[in-house]
């Protein structure tokens, strides 16, 4: 299948397993260039290698998302994305009764305001690139 999305540019967020790393994969076998980030170095590693072998062009960046610094980070890595693909989050382990607010904040964090930031950070360079 072609999108018409070969020689662009993706951030895949929380990418190195999953329908993370199955995105980034999809996105390379398009001929997109994949800038993938993870917390974890050796997985995020092995999923680049994947991503390698099946022929794409990547980057890894070891970075949590769902902090500002990590954002940064993945941002200083790949300052002008065409697409992203936000994938960090979930919600925490357990029983959600058993939550405290502090767990409550940290899945907010990862689902909602680390996705909307992303988002805030690349959409003007994404929408001046059509």
């Amino acid at each position: 299948m072609d999108l018409g999305i070969k020689g662009t540019t993706a951030i895949v967020c929380a990418s190195s397993k999953g329908l993370g790393k199955a995105c980034a994969l999809a996105l390379a076998r398009e001929g997109v260039e994949v800038v993938i980030a993870a917390r974890n170095e050796e997985p995020l590693e092995a999923a680049a290698r994947d991503i390698r072998g099946a022929g794409g062009k990547v980057e890894a960046v070891v970075a949590d998302v769902t902090t500002d610094e990590g954002r940064a980070a993945l941002l200083e890595a790949c300052p002008e994305p065409d697409i992203l693909v936000n994938n960090a989050g979930g919600p925490p382990p357990g029983d959600f009764r058993d939550w405290d607010q502090q767990d409550w904040f940290a899945a907010l964090n990862a689902n909602m305001y680390s996705a909307i930031d992303m988002i805030r950070r690349c959409l003007d360079g994404m929408m001046d690139r059509g």
